[in-house]
């Protein structure tokens, strides 16, 4: 039977979900933007994700753009502010080491279109100073935008959003979270974050994959990347993914009406799994926050293990979990994260991403710690045999 430990890549679907994805495929056929009546119900599916999705996260519906993934959430947000603010004298970027891809990769192409990017360190938690950003603030008067994800998606770290927030304000800027990791998870009220922007991803808490949403506050002007009709007041062209909005609806209604119960059961399996490596293996570290930390993630190194080969033998027996971010599974660099945190670049190679969800299992946890110390002394002993034969002289060298 498998042991899913790989939440924060994939949650799977919430009760309800396929259900719902699978009857609004088959009996609402119409494009959400047609006057008619199929038309309309297609489009009153989407009212009602929407309004969903927004009570989640404590904001107006009206203000949700929904669009299909977290990825291009962010880009929306990072993109459409900087088109928006372009004609201005605020052409600098301000953001953090440690974001998710989506968020790098897009800053990375504003810098190629001139804006001047502004990354800014973390602590050995992963945490990003509040003052690092006001420093950066008094000394970057041009800074436009502030993009500074809640939580981390490999080490779970949650960053002090409000006091964040609350300085880009204070200096001017605009200022963008991408809580991808955190809608679901947490509460997350967007007035009390006090962001101008937030990105969320269905699929990390029970939607389908495919859907996600970008909460704009009201006001603010933001420039639509897609070129095309009307449709999310203009802010994303494109006909709606409807039966998959439609999960996402269900996803963030079951998480509403869920997350006080789930969120605390899932934290003490998560400790519990944390303890029990931590005891039964030597020469094992958490990575990140202890106490400021998403409920459902530990990121564990383990001395004189290659994660790969860990990664490769937990799955074998059954059990899966992640070296990181699955966008950048496949990579031989270590984790831009772990490294960004002061670690070595040969710890980071050691270190495993558990992630749990609402259906992980006591059974579960007691399985995991009593299978990974075994595993771990069988692959560091074929470390040391294969670093024993490799020390040895040849045939025919010379002493």
């Amino acid at each position: 039977m498998q042991i899913y430990l790989d939440y924060n890549a994939t949650a799977p679907p919430a009760p309800g979900v396929v259900d719902a994805v699978c009857r609004v495929l088959r009996d609402t056929p119409g494009n959400p933007s047609s006057i008619h009546a199929p038309g309309q119900k297609a489009r009153a599916v989407l009212d009602d994700a929407r309004r969903s999705v927004a009570d989640l996260i404590g904001a107006r519906a009206s203000d949700l753009v929904l669009t299909g993934s977290g990825t291009e959430a962010d880009n929306l947000a990072i993109r459409g502010a900087v088109d928006a603010l372009n004609t201005g004298n605020r052409r600098r970027l301000i953001t953090t080491v440690i974001e998710h891809e989506a968020v790098l990769a897009t800053c990375a192409a504003m810098e190629a279109r001139g804006w001047r990017i502004t990354r800014l360190p973390v602590d050995r938690s992963g945490i990003v100073a509040p003052a690092a950003l006001d420093a950066a603030l008094n000394e970057e008067p041009d800074a436009g935008l502030v993009s500074v994800m809640h939580a981390n998606n490999e080490v779970g770290t949650l960053q002090p959003i409000a006091e964040l927030a609350a300085l880009a304000r204070a200096h001017g800027a605009w200022f963008h979270t991408d809580a991808v990791q955190t809608v679901g998870k947490v509460p997350v009220s967007v007035d009390a974050l006090g962001v101008d922007m937030l990105s969320l991803s269905g699929h990390k808490f029970g939607g389908p994959k495919g859907t996600g949403a970008l909460w704009v506050r009201r006001g603010l002007r933001l420039l639509a990347q897609q070129t095309g009709g009307k449709q999310e007041r203009s802010r994303r062209a494109g006909t709606e993914n409807v039966a998959g909005l439609a999960g996402l609806g269900v996803a963030a209604s079951y998480a509403h009406a869920t997350l006080q119960s789930v969120a605390p059961a899932v934290a003490a399996r998560r400790d519990r799994l944390e303890r029990g490596l931590l005891d039964g293996v030597p020469g094992t570290h958490v990575n990140g926050a202890v106490e400021s930390r998403v409920p459902n993630t530990t990121n564990i190194s383990f001395d004189g293990v290659e994660a790969e080969l860990l990664l490769i033998a937990l799955d074998l027996e059954g059990i899966a979990v992640s070296t990181g971010s699955a966008c950048s599974s496949g990579t031989l660099e270590p984790s831009h994260v772990l490294t960004a945190m002061g670690l070595s670049a040969s710890r980071a190679r050691t270190s495993l991403r558990f992630s749990l969800g609402a259906d992980t299992t006591d059974a579960d946890i007691a399985t995991v710690i009593a299978r990974v110390p075994a595993l771990v002394d069988k692959l560091r002993r074929l470390s040391q045999t294969a670093a024993s034969i490799g020390n040895r002289p040849s045939v025919g060298a010379k002493k």
